[in-house]
């Protein structure tokens, strides 16, 4: 089930994908991002330490109009594990060129927010819902971080790809995900996170999971509320074609598979704006290694942990691509694996046994929950259930070995 239940435009294989030409490609992707890595790496030396640092930025923003808009623009990547105001940008407007692009049906660009043309209100929604949250909370960063960031990926587009488009669909999701999502978020940080010893994120997604759930109980007695009919494909969103060798195409596939996955999160699913957000985090970590992904130094690692989940993800799931279907391979990406990398100080285990164990775990446990729900309610519950089980197993297990 994908990301977007309401959707017949999937661009995915109609026959058996070969592990040869799948693994090729998503491999071929991991190998070009560890080398990003490994450039970083380098770099981190030679970084002329431009502007400022992560440390002390949530109490600033409760101060400054600058630092409270920064911090709403990171909080677009902060489910990446970046939170950079650069990295925003560059996903943004990778974004944006692929709207451009599909409005014009350019096919190199690939489909954003699965073919719907629902990427505006999208984006939209789930703005509003990241200003209510930073608005009704933000006052909280005096006491330091605070997961302001958590609407943003949930309830809001998801609304909007089941129920359309309009300012009605778009302020109800916005309202209910951050008065749902974001609340329950506080309240799991210190009562389930902290407690059991889990990372932030394990409490994150499992409020972006519930809250999904409450949020979907309340728009179901919401009479404004009508779930859309999904309209047919275009052609730059039919299967690619069959006159390329199988192989070769297939390795074309599986790389774009593994960029669209840094984007899946957003709802955005989409090339181009996996290609912005990492290249403009990597400008950001090479200005200034303290800001992105917390001020750890760890950035180029987390590139390539959720690199490699998601290959292995996809080579491991590629027989769930068929038909039109879908694999929550991105699960990983923005739980299991970076958690795995933070919270293991970068170490090779963490890295490599965050992605694997993400990507072996995560997938068919959200395809399991999802495929359990009822008619009305967004995938998106199963898939950051998912998330939170995965962690909560992957981190302990990983706790054992040696580091």
């Amino acid at each position: 089930m994908m990301h977007s239940s309401a959707t017949t435009a999937r661009p995915q294989p109609t026959r058996e994908l070969s592990a040869a030409g799948t693994a090729l490609g998503a491999f071929g992707m991991v190998a070009l991002l560890g080398l990003l890595a490994l450039v970083l790496q380098g770099l981190e030396r030679q970084s002329p330490r431009v502007g400022s640092v992560y440390a002390g930025w949530a109490q600033d923003a409760s101060d400054s109009p600058l630092a409270s808009l920064r911090w709403f623009l990171g909080d677009i990547t902060e489910p990446l594990f970046y939170k950079s105001d650069l990295a925003a940008l560059g996903l943004l407007a990778g974004a944006v060129l692929a709207w451009w692009a599909n409005r014009r049906r350019i096919e190199w660009a690939g489909s954003l927010t699965y073919g719907t043309g629902l990427w505006p209100w999208v984006l939209a929604s789930a703005s509003l819902s990241l200003l209510l949250s930073n608005l009704a909370f933000g006052w909280m960063l005096d006491d330091g971080w605070q997961p302001t960031f958590v609407p943003f990926v949930c309830v809001a587009p998801a609304m909007v790809l089941l129920f359309g488009s309009g300012w009605r669909t778009c302020i109800t999701g916005a309202v209910l995900g951050a008065f749902t999502v974001t609340p329950l978020a506080l309240l799991f940080i210190p009562t389930v996170s902290e407690p059991l010893g889990l990372p932030a994120v394990t409490a994150n997604v499992l409020a972006m999971s519930l809250g999904s759930v409450i949020s979907f109980l309340v728009a179901r007695r919401l009479k404004w509320l009508v779930p859309r009919q999904p309209g047919p494909a275009t052609a730059q969103h039919r299967p690619p074609s069959s006159s390329h060798k199988p192989v070769l195409r297939d390795a074309v596939w599986a790389a774009r598979r593994v960029l669209k996955d840094f984007t899946e999160t957003h709802f955005f699913a989409n090339e181009l704006a996996g290609m912005g957000v990492i290249l403009a985090v990597a400008v950001a970590f090479v200005l200034n290694p303290g800001l992105p992904s917390y001020g750890s130094n760890l950035l180029p690692q987390i590139l390539f942990a959720q690199a490699l989940t998601s290959a292995i993800g996809i080579v491991l799931w590629r027989d769930w691509y068929r038909d039109g279907g879908w694999a929550a391979t991105y699960a990983s990406v923005v739980s299991v694996a970076p958690a795995a990398v933070l919270a293991f100080a970068g170490s090779w285990t963490g890295t490599v046994g965050g992605a694997v164990l993400g990507a072996v775990l995560a997938p068919p446990i959200a395809r399991a929950v999802a495929s359990r729900l009822p008619e009305g309610f967004h995938p998106v519950i199963g898939n950051t259930a998912a998330m939170a089980i995965a962690t909560a197993v992957a981190i302990p297990v990983l706790g054992l070995l040696p580091h």
